[in-house]
């Protein structure tokens, strides 16, 4: 056997790794999966998020912390499921993982984010000492929260169009599918 033969696959260049003129970053991220209202919700939730979180973690002294921790909790919940999810949809992972299970998990996730991000925003105000850094946090939970529901209603309804789209006819007569089919 000669040489050539077994060490030709290892050692040539293959034609399809060619660099392309797009940088490795760029090549990996994909935005076109999320349509422009979604993708920006979609970042708006990440960085509000981020936002009520740091602004919570600035307050140094609280009489009544017990909303104060729920919000910490929630908010810092909020920013990894929200850049989890980003992350999920702009990246090769989308195609590696089940389209459906992705946009369910993505609905859920937001419906809950949603609710709880809210409910903590109210919990936070009505235990704030009126600090400046926990007026900011609250203002930028409410402002997620919103982000958050707004997200919400649109997959809601983007859910409600694939539905209506795919419902099956309902003209088709009921006699039709009783009578044999070589009368």
């Amino acid at each position: 056997m000669e040489n050539g033969a077994v060490y030709r696959p290892t050692t040539e260049v293959h034609p399809g790794t060619a660099r392309d003129t797009r940088s490795s970053l760029a090549a990996c991220c994909f935005l076109g999966r999320l349509k422009w209202p979604r993708r920006t919700l979609k970042i708006l939730q990440v960085l509000l998020s981020l936002l009520a979180f740091v602004c919570e973690e600035v307050v140094s002294q609280c009489t009544l912390c017990g909303g104060l921790y729920f919000f910490e909790f929630v908010s810092c919940s909020a920013f990894l499921l929200s850049l989890l999810m980003l992350v999920v949809y702009f990246t090769p992972v989308y195609d590696r993982v089940d389209a459906v299970k992705v946009k369910l998990s993505d609905f859920y996730i937001t419906v809950a984010i949603a609710c709880l991000f809210l409910m903590a925003s109210i919990i936070f105000v009505s235990t704030h000492d009126k600090t400046s850094a926990e007026v900011a946090a609250i203002v930028f939970g409410f402002l997620a929260s919103f982000m958050f529901l707004g997200d919400f209603f649109i997959m809601l309804y983007e859910k409600r169009q694939e539905s209506q789209l795919t419902k099956p006819e309902t003209a088709v007569g009921t006699a039709a599918l009783t009578e044999p089919l070589n009368a």
